[in-house]
């Protein structure tokens, strides 16, 4: 459930009344832990792969066509979940992407143009007969 925009006024003075008060404490809250999850979601990805790769060529030894595609499901698999943790994964010094003021700018944007698409849509049922 998302914050109402009083709770979020609030978690910002919170975190700016923190980092005034003790920014290296603050600078090591931040984004630590969910770093280390992803980190860790990362090299468990590689290690996948590397597994995938030799069920690959395991399939391609022992002329097991179903292995090979396994391998290749899995090295697949494997990429994309590296792709998308390395992505999430905060920088260091930087606050994590829920807390980050050009996510919220662009939820806002992306919530906007979700209503905008939604009055065109109520508009267009409008004018054919209010179905």
């Amino acid at each position: 459930m998302p914050l109402s925009e009083h709770e979020q006024r609030m978690l910002e003075q919170m975190e700016r009344a923190l980092y005034a008060e003790d920014p290296k404490f603050a600078t090591a809250l931040e984004g630590s832990g969910l770093r280390t999850y992803t980190r860790r979601r990362v090299y468990q990805a590689v290690a996948g792969f590397l597994v995938g790769i030799a069920l690959l060529m395991a399939g391609m030894v022992a002329k097991q066509v179903w292995l090979s595609v396994v391998g290749f499901l899995v090295m697949l698999g494997c990429a994309v979940l590296a792709v998308t943790g390395w992505r999430k994964a905060p920088k260091p010094g930087e606050q994590p992407a829920a807390g980050a003021p050009h996510a919220r700018r662009q939820t806002r944007q992306k919530r906007s143009m979700m209503d905008r698409i939604e009055q065109r849509w109520q508009k267009r049922r409008d004018e054919q007969g209010g179905h």
